[in-house]
């Protein structure tokens, strides 16, 4: 195994952990605090005033300083795969953390989730030379490509009912987060440069733009809806799928091809899609949602009066 990569399997695998931490609170702060629209700001100005979010952010801040240290010195094809680890956290944790022992389902799912993407790391054998420089020219069909999925998803979610809202969300989500894994490993290549010189190249303002914004429709997508399960296994698998995509088509990446490579990656990613779906479906906020500060408080007065 190249020597990068021992830099960069045990800090995704860190930050993964550190992101199912992360979301396990931020999912709970956003049920305290008012429901808002698609990619409003607004709610950032909610979540900061709460406790559980401002814990969130710092893990946050560890998970991503973790996953640009594994871009540095690992493909983006394989480290945005690595992050689904983060929704096993998300999801095995809970139960640890209240005492309880994971049930056959969680079991499962985990170990479907594990295998499919062990065998397709195994099977893709996925690279990047890492050198090709984004130029306005080579990036525009990305950012029209972007622009026309996020405008798609966002509006797709102000049109359809209620209680599907959080797929459109789920998706823009995941997207938003694998074209930034896709910016930071472009970025990567320049770290060597030093901070002032970074300030002069663009992926790092459009990794200030796509990151929030990724942040606040995940917190959006915890907020609409009732289909946590299936928004859930949209934005763990999408992630890495886009960031697949960004590093074939823009970073010089490569991965197994011919017949049997080919079908044993897609079959490897089926597998691990099925076990994000089982693994989604004993998520925390399925089971046992939080109850929202202010509506606990609202039904206390009720009784009072």
């Amino acid at each position: 195994m190249p020597a990068g990569l021992w830099i960069a399997v045990p800090a995704a695998m860190c930050a993964a952990l550190s992101f199912g931490f992360s979301s396990n609170l931020q999912y709970r702060a956003s049920h305290q605090v008012p429901v808002r629209g698609p990619a409003n700001p607004t709610l950032f100005a909610d979540l900061v005033r709460n406790r559980l979010f401002e814990y969130s952010i710092g893990l946050n801040l560890l998970g991503f300083g973790l996953q640009v240290t594994a871009l540095r010195f690992g493909p983006v094809m394989l480290v945005q795969p690595l992050l689904v680890t983060s929704l096993l956290f998300y999801v095995l944790l809970t139960p640890a953390l209240n005492r309880h022992r994971p049930d056959a389902v969680r079991i499962a799912g985990a170990s479907l989730t594990l295998a499919g993407l062990i065998a397709f790391l195994l099977v893709a054998r996925p690279a990047d030379v890492g050198g090709r420089d984004l130029t306005p020219d080579t990036i525009l069909p990305l950012a029209i490509g972007l622009a026309v999925l996020l405008t798609a998803c966002i509006a797709g979610s102000h049109t359809v009912a209620r209680e599907w809202r959080s797929l459109p969300l789920a998706m823009a989500t995941g997207i938003c987060y694998g074209v930034t894994a896709g910016l930071v490993r472009s970025l990567s290549n320049r770290f060597t440069d030093g901070f002032p010189e970074l300030l002069f190249h663009w992926q790092l303002y459009a990794i200030c733009v796509l990151g929030p914004l990724g942040v606040l429709l995940n917190q959006n997508t915890f907020q609409a809806g009732k289909l946590g399960s299936p928004a859930l296994a949209i934005i763990t698998t999408v992630d890495p799928l886009i960031s697949i995509g960004v590093g074939l088509l823009w970073l010089d990446g490569t991965i197994a091809v011919g017949p049997a490579p080919i079908f044993g990656e897609i079959i490897a990613l089926a597998v691990m899609a099925a076990g994000i779906g089982i693994l989604a479906t004993r998520a925390p906020h399925l089971s046992h949602p939080p109850r929202p500060r202010a509506a606990a408080s609202d039904r206390a007065e009720r009784r009072r009066a």
